[in-house]
């Protein structure tokens, strides 16, 4: 289990009303754990209520720094809704995106959305990291689910695995957080004010499994900075 104490730092939790500047204090701490020590080798994202346009915000700044991973996201969307996205992210981003085919190669500097109604796990088959298709049953009502992507992300890349955790309901991706981090990768979380629906992040920081609790406007900074060798301070 990689819940040493020395792993573990606190941070003050968000407030929600900003015009009550003292209720800051009043509120439980936020249990931090320390980053993974390694340059991460692949980022995968949940997302849900809010999604698309959380993901274009980040995915758009961060772009320029992706060419050596790849991107894998689960957005809880219909089917239908899946080619409209991913060809606003690649409008964005001005990188190749689409909904994974199965048994291909997961390439830095492409991003990879599950398919609408198909869990996506990434497997590591030979040296190359192969995007799966996996038509088991929903989990936490959800298909595809981000705890399937995120328990073979663990498995796949280890130390290597970065998790962001961006606004949606429910609690998807808190089960497969605390896999990437008990393999030694890290979770970053959005922060309460700017998620449309504090269900999916809530629940991973609520877990004590988030090394850091950002706004969405500094995410993108946060993994730049961690591609760099550099983590953050910790958020809020």
């Amino acid at each position: 289990m990689y819940r040493e104490p020395g792993n573990l730092r606190v941070a003050a939790a968000p407030s929600r009303d900003p015009l009550h500047k003292k209720a800051s204090a009043l509120q439980p701490a936020i249990a931090l754990r320390r980053f993974s020590p390694c340059i991460p080798r692949a980022l995968v994202i949940a997302a849900s209520t809010g999604g698309p346009q959380a993901l274009a915000l980040v995915l758009a700044e961060l772009a320029p720094s992706l060419a050596n991973l790849p991107v894998l996201i689960v957005l809880h969307l219909p089917a239908d809704f899946t080619k409209l996205v991913t060809t606003n992210i690649a409008r964005l981003t001005k990188l190749p995106t689409r909904a994974a085919r199965h048994g291909e190669p997961a390439l830095p500097g492409h991003i990879y959305f599950a398919p609408g109604d198909t869990h996506m796990r990434v497997l590591k088959i030979g040296d190359a990291p192969i995007l799966v298709h996996a038509d088991g049953p929903p989990e936490n009502f959800c298909k595809p689910a981000a705890d399937v992507l995120f328990r073979s992300a663990a498995q796949t890349f280890g130390v290597g695995a970065l998790a962001l955790v961006l606004t949606g309901m429910g609690s998807d991706g808190s089960i497969g957080s605390r896999a990437v981090v008990e393999a030694g990768g890290s979770v970053i979380a959005q922060d309460e004010s700017s998620s449309v629906v504090w269900g999916m992040p809530g629940s991973v920081v609520n877990a004590g499994l988030a090394s850091a609790v950002l706004p969405l406007d500094r995410m993108a900074g946060a993994v730049q900075g961690l591609l760099r060798g550099a983590p953050p301070g910790g958020g809020r």
